[in-house]
């Protein structure tokens, strides 16, 4: 593609999230493609695996959580009355989604964006009305779940997340959904039992994912199929990135609850010549909600001009 759009001179790449773990393998594959790299909450990890990734991060997102019950702590009884709704009557909503507890705690992946928590806060103020037979679900609650939750439009989103993280040690097994039996207070059934504010849960993919959705349901087998793969290369050359000679520029966000601070951190360093620009001011989605300013400061860094 490149030759053909720049009749072969090397190119600048902004790498968001994902396509941050694309820009650092691109770095070890084909640096002579890259002129500058810039990267925005999409360092990783250069040898974690799977369960390390999932296991630093299900306490960022129990930090976020309880940020936004602070924030709104009227949200904790809300959470609790809409979840022991949907353990008991397991609705189907208007795609055709089965939203059960663990569907419903997904929603959690909205805290890792700036507005995040005021989007769930909303979500959950109107949740219910009241019907002859008692609370239900309203039809706006659900349309907005389903929206929410409904992988339609990035099937290969789902399909592929947990590989992401597979490099070299073997089958993934389902990571999140192991790791996550490791952190009891993600148990909505054990919410219930009790009275502690339930947790919602952040960017993982569960095999439950790909019974809920309609749309992932023809690929139920793909998934287990990759999630059992044990041929898995290395994606990163450390040797390379260490002799690294193209400008790199890096936004870590700090506490970010899609991508681990700490593991960002120790990759940055073992990148030549990167500038690291760690911030709280934005979340995971900085660069979209922050207009010009993040993509500037990147550019900045990389020029020396900052």
């Amino acid at each position: 593609i490149r030759p053909l759009l720049t009749g072969g001179a090397p190119w600048t790449v902004l790498g968001q999230s994902y396509g941050g773990f694309c820009a650092t393998h691109y770095l070890c594959a084909a640096p002579e493609g890259l002129a500058t790299v810039l990267i925005t909450g999409g360092l990783p990890s250069l040898d974690a695996t799977a369960d390390e990734v999932y296991r630093a991060g299900y306490p960022r997102i129990a930090r976020k959580v309880e940020a936004h019950y602070t924030r709104y702590p009227q949200d904790i009884a809300r959470a609790r009355a809409i979840v022991a709704y949907v353990a008991e009557h397991r609705p189907v909503l208007p795609t055709g989604y089965t939203l059960t507890p663990e569907a419903f705690q997904s929603l959690g992946i909205l805290l890792g964006s700036g507005d995040g928590s005021h989007q769930l806060h909303y979500l959950l103020e109107n949740a219910f009305v009241r019907t002859p037979s008692g609370p239900a679900l309203s039809d706006a609650f659900q349309e907005s779940v389903a929206s929410a939750l409904s992988f339609a439009g990035h099937p290969l989103y789902a399909l592929l997340h947990e590989a992401i993280y597979a490099q070299g040690a073997g089958p993934t097994d389902w990571a999140a959904e192991r790791v996550r039996g490791e952190f009891a207070r993600f148990d909505a059934a054990l919410t219930l039992a009790g009275e502690a504010p339930l947790y919602f849960t952040g960017e993982s993919i569960h095999p439950w994912h790909f019974d809920s959705d309609p749309a992932l349901r023809p690929l139920r087998e793909a998934a287990d199929l990759l999630a059992a793969r044990a041929d898995w290369p290395a994606l990163y050359d450390p040797a390379r990135l260490a002799a690294n000679e193209v400008p790199v520029a890096a936004a870590v966000y700090h506490d970010d609850m899609y991508v681990d601070t700490a593991q960002s951190l120790r990759t940055a360093r073992s990148i030549r010549g990167l500038r690291t620009w760690v911030t709280d001011e934005y979340e995971h989605d900085g660069v979209r909600a922050s207009g010009p300013r993040v993509l500037d400061r990147l550019l900045a860094l990389a020029r020396g001009d900052a």
